[in-house]
């Protein structure tokens, strides 16, 4: 965090209670250097609450779905 753009916002930002607050976290996330890190981060952490390198709680259980399926179906190798 203390790369990235939100330290620069207040907390509150990235904690919305509704899709408006989700848009306007993203806009500064969009620009932001640490943003695949913080997605990351979240990701790995299964962090449920707020916006985390661009993605809504939404889309990051989207993504950890994703990827949990990804790793489901990929072949054993032998």
């Amino acid at each position: 965090m203390q790369f990235g753009l939100c330290r620069d916002s207040e907390p509150d930002v990235f904690f919305p209670s509704d899709g408006v607050g989700v848009d306007k976290a993203r806009k500064i996330c969009k620009g932001c250097g640490v943003r695949s890190t913080c997605l990351e981060y979240a990701l790995g952490l299964r962090i449920e609450h707020g916006v985390w390198g661009g993605a809504s709680e939404r889309e990051r259980r989207r993504i950890n779905r994703r990827r949990k399926l990804a790793t489901i179906s990929e072949p054993k190798s032998a």
